[in-house]
């Protein structure tokens, strides 16, 4: 009984045994993980195997040394635009499937989706449809042959000082030397060159005043592209390259911004000199939003430009900010109301600056015209400021546009006055008008109007050709004083409100209150007689 238990053990654990040595070890390129560790492990400086790296690569396609070419331009791509790969994070199940098209595959990075893994066999190795990817982005990261420092110089073999290779200090030495000379040519040709052809062109304003803001930036911008094309060059340890890219990136964005910025004043400027040569103040107050505008255009796309520099889901970003901005517009809803009030306004153009309008009890002149409001001075000197969205929806009574300015009064002449010296004066008056340069010719009213309590009235109505109020108080002074000599003239006076005492009776004289004797048919024949005669 003993003897059989002990048979029974023995063979349990021979049976075990041979369980345990008949599952597989995980090989190299036995899941995506396994696959990319194989890869970059062998392409460290310290342990550089560039032949086992290329087994990543499914070489019945490609020559032994094509894989390795492969490999190294894939790892340099990587290393040269600070591209991390999380290589613990990648999946280790042999059997992985995308869970989008559910095939074999794994994009390694978003950055480059071109670059990808597929299962052939038991093996995961990079897909042959990445190999030109991987030339195309190689070629975008060392353009102009620049890689030619990395393959002069050897892989392993060097002593190291402080982290770096001696190499690549020198290569630092060089760099800096040479984006200082990029700045020179740069700052030399901005300066001197193009400052003298402004000159040359009439344009000093823009070349002492607008070129020096954009010219500095732009010389930074240039050293910068210098510097993300050859650090790559330096093969520096990742951690390192990736915060100098990382660096360079975040600075060119700004500096492209700062260009941007001033490049809108230039722009103003010549919209300036535009509006100069138009009538319309409006397009003089159009000009500093456009100018604010633009500006905070530029800062927000720099913004997003950096945001994406650093890796952040634009899109994502994006599309909160839409949500977001639906919650605020549902809670500034007036404040959008003047924004387009304010739209309209420049659009329908109702007014423009240094008119005098009317509206709702506003009566004033426009001094500026804002997204958000209108600012009215008024003729007490106060300064009204109206929101765009209200003003919008008022009927507006432009008194700046009145192509004539009306001037309506009445001259009263004493009751004394001849009938020919009225018809004197009168015509007088339309003298006055017809030989101001400032009224309009083709019509005008001026006639005996009205016989007052203590005048006789002459009405004058008249109208001014004057672009503004103060021009109109100056062609009424003109007008007036004409007027006034001309009466001194021929002997014309004006009334002014007086009382006369009529004594009805007064001993030894006649009553003043005429008497009135005749018959009916006496009348009417005077009437006759008197209008026949005028007629003859």
């Amino acid at each position: 009984m003993k003897s059989r238990v002990l048979l029974l053990m023995c063979l349990l654990i021979v049976g075990l045994g041979e369980t345990q040595s008949q599952t597989p070890l995980p090989g190299p390129l036995s899941s995506p993980y396994q696959t990319v560790r194989t890869h970059l492990s062998n392409l460290q400086s310290d342990q550089y195997n560039p032949e086992k790296a290329a087994k990543a690569f499914d070489q019945t396609s490609l020559t032994k040394n094509e894989a390795i070419d492969l490999a190294r331009k894939l790892k340099q791509t990587w290393d040269g635009t600070g591209t991390y790969i999380n290589v613990e994070g990648l999946p280790r199940e042999p059997n992985y499937r995308d869970s989008i098209s559910g095939k074999h595959r794994l994009v390694i990075t978003a950055k480059y989706p071109d670059v990808y893994l597929s299962k052939v066999g038991n093996n995961w190795v990079y897909d042959p449809a990445s190999y030109h990817a991987i030339h195309r982005y190689y070629g975008q990261v060392y353009p102009f042959g620049s890689d030619w420092l990395m393959n002069l110089t050897p892989h392993i073999g060097q002593k190291r000082f402080l982290g770096l290779f001696v190499w690549q200090y020198t290569g630092f030495l060089v760099l800096a030397i040479a984006g200082f000379l990029v700045y020179l040519i740069a700052s030399f040709f901005f300066k001197k060159v193009l400052k003298r052809l402004l000159r040359r062109f009439n344009q000093k304003d823009l070349a002492e005043n607008y070129l020096p803001p954009v010219a500095n930036p732009f010389s930074w911008i240039l050293v910068i592209l210098f510097f993300l094309v050859l650090i790559p060059m330096l093969q520096l340890p990742f951690n390192t390259n990736r915060y100098i890219i990382l660096f360079l990136k975040i600075l060119l964005p700004v500096l492209v911004v700062l260009v941007c910025y001033n490049l809108a004043d230039i722009l103003s400027l010549y919209l300036e000199r535009l509006a100069l040569r138009t009538k319309s103040a409006m397009d003089d107050q159009l000009i500093p939003i456009v100018r604010r505008s633009l500006k905070i255009f530029v800062i927000v796309i720099g913004v997003l430009f950096i945001l994406h520099n650093l890796d952040v889901n634009i899109t994502t970003l994006l599309a909160g900010l839409s949500i977001g901005g639906l919650a605020l517009a549902l809670a500034a809803q007036d404040t959008l109301k003047n924004f387009l009030g304010s739209v309209m306004i420049f659009i329908d153009r109702p007014f423009q600056i240094g008119d005098w309008i009317s509206a709702d009890g506003i009566d004033g002149t426009v001094e500026e015209v804002g997204f958000r409001s209108t600012r009215i001075r008024t003729f007490s000197n106060s300064l009204v400021t109206v929101p765009n969205g209200r003003l919008s929806d008022l009927t507006i009574d432009n008194h700046g546009l009145r192509v004539f300015r009306r001037f309506r009064t009445h001259f009263g002449i004493t009751y004394d006055t001849p009938t020919q010296a009225i018809d004197t004066f009168v015509e007088g008056l339309k003298k006055i008008v017809q030989q101001h340069p400032q009224t309009r010719k083709d019509y005008y009213e001026i006639h005996l109007h009205q016989m007052g309590g203590t005048s006789l009235n002459v009405l004058f109505y008249i109208f001014f050709e004057v672009p503004d109020w103060s021009q109109e108080l100056k062609a009424r002074h003109e007008i007036l004083l004409e007027v006034i000599k001309w009466a001194e003239e021929i002997g014309v006076r004006f009334a002014f409100p007086t009382q006369t005492l009529h004594m009805e009776t007064f001993p030894g004289q006649l009553p003043l209150t005429p008497t009135f004797d005749s018959s009916m048919e006496d009348l009417k024949a005077k009437l006759v007689s008197y209008f026949d005669g005028n007629e003859a």
